[in-house]
């Protein structure tokens, strides 16, 4: 038997870890409302440990073939801007290059992507701007979603929630609110079913250079773009969107709210 095949034989058998990354994209203030990007969106990576291993090998590869090193950290922005580091793609063949292999590694590995959106004008519409941090209610969703997810693909798990760091207050505030759920459940979940996957909620700095969470990062904005305007050409989008997850064909790894 293949030696990979062996170690999924082992995990099957056994509790495989799955790993939750989250990033966002957009502003989850809603003070005031930017009509350019008027959408806030939570979005995480769903992905069983020994996928994650060759995910994380192969961007190291792409990074080593572009800079000679692993310490690029992939943002979004940056890539788009050709800033900091991504100033090399100015140079196109190595802009041309750089983008298909990075293509190649977002359509084909294995991974589940859930995201959440808020709709911010519809939502201060409904339940006007003082209502409770909309970071919190998109993540209840990814969290609840990616059990929900974990329940049909992989029912003897653990889940590690890995979130880039934003700040002492905000990662407190969002500490706590990740121990309420844990402690009461969601909309669609117990706590019972919840502590099945015996979650786990870890924040990393930027600085780490987790590259799971710079591929959360890399599809975060290409789905908000698609929820801003569904109708524009978006390539970057249509690299990524077989990965929403999905049920007997059903996309349930996409909730808009309101």
């Amino acid at each position: 038997m293949h030696k990979r095949l062996i170690v999924y034989a082992f995990f099957i058998n056994s509790c495989m870890k799955h790993y939750l990354f989250i990033d966002e994209s957009g502003d989850h203030g809603l003070a005031k409302l930017n009509h350019d990007f008027p959408v806030f969106l939570l979005c995480g990576v769903l992905v069983n440990e020994i996928d994650y291993e060759n995910i994380r090998q192969s961007i190291n590869t792409l990074k080593q073939s572009i800079w000679g090193n692993k310490d690029a950290i992939l943002h979004s922005r940056d890539i788009r801007k050709c800033e900091k580091e991504f100033q090399k793609l100015f140079d196109l063949e190595l802009k041309k290059y750089f983008y298909k292999e990075l293509n190649n590694i977002i359509s084909n590995s294995p991974y589940n992507i859930i995201a959440s959106a808020i709709k911010k004008k519809d939502f201060i519409q409904k339940f006007g701007k003082l209502h409770d941090d909309i970071y919190e209610i998109a993540l209840s969703f990814v969290i609840e979603q990616a059990i929900i997810a974990l329940q049909n693909i992989s029912p003897k798990s653990e889940l590690s929630i890995i979130i880039e760091k934003r700040g002492k207050k905000e990662d407190k505030q969002l500490e706590t609110h990740f121990q309420k759920i844990i402690g009461v459940g969601t909309g669609l979940l117990s706590a019972k079913q919840l502590n099945q996957f015996n979650i786990s909620f870890t924040f990393k700095d930027k600085k780490d250079n987790i590259n799971g969470l710079q591929l959360a990062d890399l599809v975060a904005y290409p789905i908000a773009k698609y929820i801003i305007e569904p109708n524009r050409a978006n390539p970057a989008f249509d690299v990524l969107e077989g990965k929403i997850y999905k049920n007997n064909d059903i996309v349930e790894g996409l909730r808009l709210y309101p």
